[in-house]
């Protein structure tokens, strides 16, 4: 807990150094049902994981949900959720803590048409419907289990 105000007195301090008061917006912490909100208003998403091992073997919650919000990506991570995003189309990605990575991309991202974003964002809505959506998963788990059953 100590080393994330330390890391939030950080952020805030740079965002005062930098005079970016106008467009970095720090909102605090809120609740999973309030997000929609958030994530309806943001031009882009970003989801950033620790280069570990573990890491790199699942997908982060947070991509199937900012994929859901039909948002573009900036994905910090390795292994499969950054094969998720870029399989997608959902947006950009670069190594997990290799900063010079993700000020490229957001460089990239910020100089992208406002119809590209779009457009990357509408593909992970799509890839979500396709991949993630819970009655997809359902009819696919009742499909294999049919099938299982058939087959003894």
């Amino acid at each position: 807990m100590e080393e994330l105000l330390h890391c939030l007195s950080w952020v805030l301090e740079q965002v005062q150094i930098r005079e970016l008061g106008k467009t970095v917006h720090l909102l605090g912490q809120h609740s999973l049902a309030s997000m929609p909100a958030f994530f309806a208003i943001a031009d882009v998403m970003l989801v950033a994981l620790k280069k570990e091992p573990i890491f790199a073997l699942t997908i982060p919650g947070k991509v199937q949900a900012y994929m859901a919000s039909s948002r573009p990506i900036i994905a910090a991570l390795d292994g499969e959720g950054a094969l998720t995003v870029e399989e997608a189309g959902a947006g950009l990605t670069c190594p997990a803590e290799d900063p010079e990575s993700l000020a490229k991309a957001v460089l990239k991202v910020s100089s992208m048409t406002a119809d590209d974003r779009k457009k990357m964002g509408l593909q992970g809505r799509v890839y979500y419907e396709n991949n993630f959506e819970s009655h997809m998963l359902l009819d696919r788990l009742d499909g294999w289990l049919s099938e299982l059953a058939g087959r003894k």
